[in-house]
C-alpha cells in the first residue's frame, strides 16, 4: 500500500467534521510550505555597502584572534 492510500485510508474511517478540519489543517501546511524565502545570499546583503572582504583581510583578523589563545608545547 501507498503512502497516498494509507492516508486516504486513515481520512476515509474519520467522521466528517474531523476529515474537514484535516482538510483544512493539509492547506495550512501546504501554504506555509510555499511561504518561505529564500536564503538570501550573505554577499548580497552588503552588495550596495561597498565593502570588499578579501581572504588576506580574513586571515589578518584570524591571527589577530588567536594570537593570545594559550597554546600546547
Amino acid at each position: 500500500m501507498t503512502l497516498e492510500q494509507s492516508i486516504m485510508k486513515a481520512v476515509r474511517s474519520l467522521p466528517p467534521d474531523k476529515q474537514q478540519e484535516l482538510l483544512d489543517r493539509a492547506r495550512r501546511l501546504g501554504a506555509e510550505s510555499h511561504s518561505t524565502k529564500p536564503f538570501k545570499n550573505v554577499r548580497g546583503l552588503w552588495a550596495d555597502l561597498g565593502v570588499s572582504v578579501s581572504a588576506e583581510d580574513i586571515d589578518e583578523v584570524r591571527r589577530e584572534m588567536w594570537k593570545g589563545f594559550p597554546r600546547d608545547a
